[in-house]
């Protein structure tokens, strides 16, 4: 696989702030992925501060004369749009996908309509909002999305207040707690088979990763504290399955605005089809994290991946269309 060159030297970016850490409820798995990006791109030549949004002002980035930013900011306030909004006010260029697809791509109901109105297949799923939700619908809800259902917080990442239910009763429980963490919860079709991942990268789809777990899903102990997740890639998709399913992960980030680099994750059901379930544009880059998994496949090491990353600023907010990019 052949990845876009970087056009511009390690010295060349100017300061870059790493920023990292933030407020959500990934701030730990940001303070992560932030710590690794910033050591790698240190060592490799490139003038790094790092950057807590929590911790300081936007504003302080313009004191510090920073000329780059890269997000590491995982979950709202840095996957979400609003600091992308905030990088372009005070002028300065960051890596990854633009304010609306940030926005976009953190929601996963509106990730779904978006890929439903352009036939992109999804499994199906009813919406549930705090403020008219009904308990005794309950029972009509899981049969109709066929008695197994994931429940999902629209706007969480990490699998955070996720859960899987097999009755109305789980059910009642699981969007109740779901609505801890946002006013509009996904419930979604379990889709029964493997799950996949496939990294973004200038456009590009990189190998494919299979997780295995034990746990009733791939949930966050399994995502990052547990030894007991296994990780394939090459994934053991045939070369057709291979192209089908990183053309439909690009199709889908292309769909939702997406730009330069990030992740979307893919179950195969048990009549061999691919069906979407989010896409990530500031996907986690700890050492259990998987965008460096298939970078590594794709003969990228995590310091050429940072870098590439870094790279994705250096054109500014490309334009959009369906299944391609156009850059000025």
């Amino acid at each position: 696989m052949t990845i876009k060159q970087r056009t511009f030297t390690p010295q060349q970016y100017g300061k870059v702030a790493v920023l990292f850490g933030g407020s959500s409820a990934e701030r730990e798995v940001s303070l992560n992925s932030g710590n690794a990006v910033l050591q790698a791109l240190t060592a490799a030549g490139v003038d790094t501060i790092a950057f807590d949004p929590a911790e300081k002002p936007h504003t302080g980035l313009l004191d510090l004369k920073v000329e780059r930013a890269i997000i590491m900011l995982h979950g709202r306030g840095g996957e979400d749009g609003t600091v992308q909004g905030a990088l372009e006010w005070l002028g300065i260029p960051y890596t990854g996908t633009g304010v609306l697809g940030s926005s976009l791509a953190m929601d996963k109901i509106r990730s779904k309509q978006v890929w439903q109105a352009l036939g992109l297949s999804t499994a199906a799923y009813h919406i549930a909002e705090k403020s008219r939700f009904d308990a005794r619908s309950c029972g009509v809800i899981i049969q109709n999305l066929g008695n197994i259902v994931m429940v999902k917080p629209a706007r969480e990442g990490s699998s955070i207040g996720m859960a899987k239910v097999t009755s109305a009763k789980q059910l009642e429980a699981a969007v109740t707690d779901a609505f801890n963490y946002d006013n509009h919860v996904l419930i979604e079709q379990f889709i029964e088979g493997p799950e996949y991942t496939v990294a973004i990268l200038h456009g590009q789809a990189l190998p494919s990763i299979r997780m295995s777990t034990p746990h009733v899903f791939y949930d966050y102990s399994a995502k990052y504290q547990d030894n007991t997740t296994e990780y394939f890639c090459p994934s053991g998709l045939n070369a057709e399955q291979e192209a089908q399913i990183g053309k439909l992960a690009s199709d889908a980030f292309a769909a939702l605005d997406g730009s330069g680099w990030g992740r979307v994750d893919v179950m195969q059901g048990n009549d061999g089809r691919f069906y979407l379930l989010e896409a990530n544009t500031v996907p986690g880059m700890t050492e259990k994290s998987l965008v460096p998994k298939a970078a590594k496949q794709a003969g990228l090491s995590f310091t050429d991946l940072c870098l590439e990353i870094l790279a994705t600023s250096e054109t500014g907010r490309a334009e959009r269309v369906f299944g391609e990019e156009v850059r000025p």
